[in-house]
C-alpha cells in the first residue's frame, strides 16, 4: 500500500523529469505516503497481513472486475432489446435474496455490482438479505446463484 500511495503521489504530481526538483518531489512523496499509510493503519485497522491477503486474492479480484464488465455489457444489451421492442410491456418486481455469503464486505460488493448492472437496483441490504428492484421479472431469474455470487464465494475462501 505504501508503494501504491507513493506511485499515486508521483502520477498526480505530473513531473517526470530527473532534475534537482524531482528529488524534492520524491522526498515529499515518501513522507506524504508514509503519513497517509500510518493514518490508514491507525484508523481503519489496516495491516501488512491484510495487504498480503489482498495481494493473494488480486487475481480473483481482477477476474471479478472482468466478470462485472461482461455482465454490465450483457445487461445493457438486454435493456436495449427490452426498451426498443414495439410492444413494451414491463413487469417490475422487488425480490428478496439471501446470497450464501458470510462476509459483510462481499455482500456489499454484491449489492453494488447488482446496482451497477442496468435494470436492477439494490434497494436495501439488511443483514444477510438483499432487496433488489428489477425493471422486468426476467432480470430477477437466478439472481441468488448468479455468477457474481459464485465468484464472491470463491473470494471468501
Amino acid at each position: 500500500m505504501l508503494i501504491l500511495l507513493f506511485i499515486l503521489w508521483i502520477v498526480l504530481n505530473g513531473r517526470f523529469t530527473w532534475d534537482t526538483g524531482m528529488l524534492q518531489i520524491v522526498i515529499v512523496g515518501i513522507l506524504v505516503a508514509a503519513l497517509v499509510y500510518a493514518f490508514i493503519r491507525r484508523t481503519l485497522g489496516y495491516s501488512l497481513k491484510t495487504e498480503l491477503r489482498l495481494l493473494r486474492k488480486a487475481p480473483l479480484l481482477l477476474a471479478y472486475a472482468l466478470l462485472l464488465i461482461k455482465e454490465v455489457v450483457a445487461a445493457n444489451v438486454q435493456m436495449m432489446r427490452l426498451v426498443l421492442r414495439k410492444d413494451l410491456e414491463l413487469h417490475p418486481v422487488m425480490v428478496k435474496i439471501r446470497p450464501p455469503l458470510k462476509a459483510r464486505a462481499t455482500r456489499v460488493l454484491l449489492a453494488n455490482s447488482i446496482t451497477l448492472t442496468p435494470g436492477t437496483i439494490t434497494a436495501e441490504v439488511d443483514g444477510d438479505e438483499l432487496i433488489v428492484h428489477c425493471v422486468d421479472r426476467t432480470f430477477s431469474e437466478g439472481m441468488e446463484n448468479s455468477s457474481f455470487v459464485k465468484m464472491l464465494e470463491r473470494l471468501e475462501k
